[in-house]
């Protein structure tokens, strides 16, 4: 199983420098993939630049949104061209991850429907294949892709398992425990079996770590204002940060078990320090 590193682009206050540093120091460490993941109405930076800067500094890993809220852009015209820009300036290593997301103001922000995020999501991906096939309703934006960018599907909802065996090379599990995971493999590969698809499912889950002296303090903080849109849960999420070094281990190990083909570790502090704890607990 590959082990991937979040960019911590949500940690408010992460120092734009730190960032840049943080992601020359996971492809020095060997980590798959550097992730990003994405919200408007918060303390964040935004998902695309991010990834950018990231690009600039690095030559190997892999550069993915996990997830992009690409049904909040108003225009899959200029999405497509920046995204089709990051995945030149990255040589080819973007991997575009999107889902739905589940936090009206995001939307209410950008003007865009909530209630309709879903259909609006498989508009956004149509057209954005249309751009990058030169067969846009207005020709001639470019770039084109490096290559043909993989699509990664995020969220358990039957309509986000549809929508990833119908177009995804892969589907992104929410946040969460390992103990379910096995389960929404099965589901996703009779997903991708109905679809009559030959090729399987690349599987990818995310897990919140928190390592160092005060790492289970850290981690639960962050959690809780990241997830405060959800109430009690955001202190059931607080709470399993993975704050010691063995249990990081022992989900690793768990994921793997459970047919995690990448599993993406997302720090909950912009230190670039802490990155160096991680990459001696998680990676082999």
């Amino acid at each position: 199983m590959d082990i991937g590193i979040g960019l911590p682009t949500t940690v408010p206050g992460a120092d734009g420098r730190g960032l840049v540093e943080f992601a020359r120091r996971a492809e020095r460490h060997g980590f798959s993939t550097l992730a990003v993941l994405d919200r408007l109405v918060y303390d964040s930076y935004d998902s695309v630049v991010a990834l950018a800067a990231a690009a600039a500094v690095t030559e190997r890993i892999t550069l993915a949104t996990s997830i992009l809220l690409a049904a909040c852009r108003q225009s899959p015209a200029l999405l497509a061209k920046q995204l089709a820009s990051l995945d030149r300036i990255a040589g080819g290593r973007f991997v575009l991850g999107v889902a739905a997301g589940g936090r009206p103001d995001d939307y209410a922000a950008t003007g865009a429907d909530y209630a309709r995020r879903g259909r609006r999501l498989d508009t956004v991906l149509d057209e954005l294949r249309e751009v990058w096939e030169g067969k846009g309703a207005v020709p001639g934006i470019g770039p084109q892709p490096a290559g043909g960018i993989p699509l990664w599907i995020g969220g358990h909802s039957t309509a986000a398992l549809r929508r990833a065996g119908e177009r995804g090379a892969g589907w992104i599990a929410p946040g969460g425990s390992v103990s379910g995971y096995a389960d929404l493999v099965r589901r996703a590969r009779q997903v991708w079996a109905e679809q009559s698809r030959e090729d399987a499912p690349r599987m990818v889950a995310l897990a919140y770590v928190s390592l160092g002296e005060d790492g289970a303090e850290v981690g639960g903080r962050y959690l809780r204002s990241y997830y405060s849109y959800l109430d009690a849960k955001a202190d059931r999420l607080a709470a399993s940060v993975i704050a010691d070094a063995g249990r990081l281990r022992e989900v690793v190990d768990g994921y793997a078990e459970a047919g995690c083909d990448e599993l993406l570790v997302f720090p909950c502090t912009g230190d670039p320090a802490r990155l160096d704890l991680i990459a001696t607990a998680a990676l082999p």
